[in-house]
Formats: C-alpha cells, structure tokens, sequence
C-alpha cells in the first residue's frame, strides 16, 4: 500500500477516536490487547464511520481489501447488546447494579411491564422500570427500613400473585432489577420538596395574575367638553318628556284581567310612554355632533336599528333592584306582572329585566351611560348604511372618551370597559327579541301608533 494511503487511513481513524465526549470508551477488557478498538456507547458498539461517511473523499479503487474490513462495523458479542429497555441493569465488576443515565426516560410505548413483577410498567421508578405497586412497596420499605422473612428460604419466584405473599422476595427482586435505595426520598424532604413547589407555583401566579395596568391619562379638554355636553343634552331631552308626561293616557286602576277595554287602555299607556321615548332619541342623535353631516338615508337607517336598543339602555337606568321595578318620569313604576298586563310577552319581560338588572350591577353613571348611547347610534354595522366610512370615524371620539373616563374612574377594574361593550352585544340579541315581540302584538290585533309602526319598520 503507498505511503500516502497508509497515512489517509491514519488519519481517518485518529479523527473518528477523538471526535469528542460522544465517542469516549466506557471499558477496556483487560487482557484482550487484540479487540482494544472496540468501542462501546451504552452498551452498543459504535461502528466506525467509512471515509465516504466521515465527509472525506473517497480513495482509489485500487485500495486492497484490508481497507474495505477496517471501514466496515466493528464484530459485536452478544454481550454488549442490550435487546430491551426494560431489562435488568448493567453491572459494575463489583456486581452492584449501575445508576441509569441521567436525562429524560426513554419514550414509553404503553406494553412495557414491571421489572419486578410483570405487571403493566407506569413508568421508570427509582431507576427501574416498574409499576405503581413495586414503586410504592419499594419506597415503603425504605423509609420504614422494613425487615420481611420467606417461608420459602428466599427462592420466590416473583409474579403478580406473589408479590402480595412474599415481601421479601419482592424487596430483594426490587433491588436486584435496580432500584437505588438513595433515591427515595425521606418525608422531611418530600415535605421540604413539596412546599418549595408549593412557592414557586404561587411566586409564577402571582406574576401572571398581577397585569401591569396601563396608568390613567387625564381627559383631554374636548373630551370632557364633549362628557359634559352629553350629559347636559340628555338631561334636556328627559325634562321634555316629563313636561309632557299628563298627556299619558292614565293607567288603569281595575284590576279585571278579562276587561277588553282595560287591556286597551293598558296597551295604550304603554305605547305612549315608548312614543315619548323614542322622541327622546331622536332629539339626541340630533344634537349629537356630526349626527346632521350624515345623508338623511343613514341618519334614518341609524335611528330605526338603534332606537330599541337605547331604550332599552334608558329601561335599565331607571330599575330599581330593591322592588324588581322600572320607573318611568319619575312616579310611573312597573314590575313584570304591569308589563304582561299591557299585553307583551314573558319571552320578552324576562331578558328586559335581566339585562336590566346586569346594568345596575356595573353601577354607571350619567356620563358612561350618555356615552355609550352615542357609541350605539354610531353603529357602522347597522342595515342599509351607506356611508360607512364616517359613521366609523363619527363613532371613534365617544369610543375614546369612554375609555379614557373609565381608567381614570375605575383604575383597579381593567375589564369594565370590554365588559361595558359586550353589554351593546346583548343588546342585538334583546333587538331580535323585540322584533318578535311585535310579531306577537300585530297577531293580537293590537295597532301600534304610525311613529312606532315606522320607527319599528312595521308594515301594516
């Protein structure tokens, strides 16, 4: 073989034994000089690598055949073959078992038995793999430094049934698959143990729970000139309906229920107060600014998809929680039995005073209330709107101020705004459910008056 091939060859080795700490020899059998580059991982022998496989070119054809059976896989006894995970431990020359490799356990595959007993194996314990059974009965015995005895002088053989009629055996079984005594753990230090877990879980939880919240930013002077315009037009419109409240048809003192004149009379006390609600709206949305910029197709589209909705928002300002009632201009009180009386359905009573009773649980005032009516007629989504472009941006200055005016109100609740948004989602859903409402009264032949009818879009 030529000079320059022998050193190639040399080289190739040198390079695949000191590769790195991968690669290192975990024993030499003494006395074998002849099988010194047997190499050994875990119990596996390592082939070595062809110089095609190591990244090297490849030599001449020519090579003899003695190069061909230094690159192929080193011979392998069957002694350095390990056939199953679950079996017994390697043992050091002093045959006392050799601690497992520590890093994560081999995937389980689910059929894996217990060394000690060949019961289904739940994982590997104290260095072996066992089942819950052996895990607990090994622990016990070491902490209680247990001492059994065999009426069979020690030769059990260990299966599931025994182990229940042997400890011994099942101890010394324990140890002879490889569980390490030193790893079980006293209870001083499984306590120790559990309650530095116990603090670090809550040191992590408390980091999570605690958000930083954003500090509160002052009202910009527009916007606390545009609060207090809200409010102050709300009021307006408020003392107009209750000038006008002798014009109600009063509501009836008999208590007949099957009085068809009394119905009537009941039904029309409570579409003249709606009427003057609806009055109300329009009045606002008129003096809102940017409302009057909008085309008089959108002020209208805006107003007949809203004005439901912001009633309902005035009906859960005026609950009272303490007599389950909603009063209206001040004396006019009514519980759930008044409202059936007027003829309206329980499918539509009850959500009334459910929402209504929601809203009275957030505690708002003037301010968020006149804001959020705003923010509801600014609703781009709404059918047959147009423009959709400005009623966003029309929209936009309440959203802000809203916000802004709850951070610096309520700086500890950082949910109160999205919880107050989600309030003008519920209020979709009570829409759809008054639209069914009217469904209901035109069924019963009752006519409601022409501003309902086409504020409502109810074609007679």
């Amino acid at each position: 073989m030529d000079a320059w091939k022998v050193s190639e060859i040399v080289g190739i080795m040198g390079e695949v034994f000191h590769r790195g700490p991968e690669l290192q020899l975990d024993c030499l059998r003494s006395g074998d000089d002849h099988r010194s580059t047997e190499m050994k991982h875990e119990g596996n022998l390592l082939p070595l690598e062809s110089p095609h496989q190591a990244g090297f070119s490849s030599p001449p054809q020519n090579v003899s055949s003695s190069l061909a059976e230094m690159s192929s896989p080193l011979p392998m006894e069957p002694i350095d073959i390990k056939a199953d995970p679950a079996g017994d431990m390697p043992a050091n020359p002093e045959g006392q078992p050799v601690k497992r490799k520590k890093g994560p356990a081999p995937k389980m595959l689910g059929n894996e038995v217990c060394s000690v007993c060949g019961d289904k194996a739940s994982g590997f314990h104290y260095n072996v793999l066992s089942c819950e059974g052996c895990k607990g009965f090994f622990r016990r015995s070491v902490i209680k430094s247990a001492q059994y005895s065999c009426k069979n002088n020690g030769r059990c053989e260990m299966d599931m049934y025994m182990r229940r009629k042997c400890q011994q055996c099942r101890l010394r079984k324990c140890r002879e698959a490889g569980m390490l005594e030193q790893c079980v753990l006293s209870e001083e230090q499984i306590r120790v143990k559990k309650l530095k877990k116990n603090e670090e879980e809550t040191a992590r939880t408390s980091s999570v729970v605690t958000p930083t919240l954003p500090e509160a930013v002052p009202l910009a002077p527009e916007q606390l000139e545009m609060i207090e315009k809200l409010v102050a037009m709300q009021k307006q419109c408020n003392k107009r309906s209750f000038i006008d409240r002798p014009k109600v048809t009063p509501w009836p003192q008999s208590q007949d229920p099957q009085n068809r004149e009394v119905r009537q009379q009941r039904f029309a006390h409570f579409t003249e107060l709606a009427i003057m609600s609806v009055q109300e709206i329009v009045d606002f949305a008129k003096q809102l600014p940017g409302f009057l910029e909008l085309t008089r197709e959108d002020q209208i589209a805006l107003l007949k998809t809203s004005t439901i909705e912001i009633m309902l928002l005035e009906t859960s300002r005026r609950y009272n929680p303490a007599i389950e009632s909603i009063t209206f201009l001040k004396d006019f009180s009514y519980n759930k039995e008044d409202f059936a009386k007027a003829g309206l359905q329980l499918e539509f009573i009850n959500p009334i005073f459910d929402f209504s009773k929601g809203m009275n649980d957030l505690h708002l005032d003037e301010a968020e209330y006149a804001l959020l009516i705003a923010i509801n007629i600014f609703s781009a989504d709404r059918p047959n709107v147009q423009d959709h472009d400005l009623v966003e941006r029309l929209q936009q200055p309440y959203v802000d101020a809203l916000r802004a005016y709850i951070m610096i109100k309520r700086p500890n609740d950082h949910l109160m705004f999205p919880r107050m948004l989600m309030k003008l989602v519920s209020l979709r859903t009570l829409s759809s459910v008054h639209s069914e409402q009217v469904f209901a009264l035109r069924l019963q032949d009752k006519k409601l008056p022409p501003l309902l009818s086409e504020i409502w879009d109810v074609h007679e």
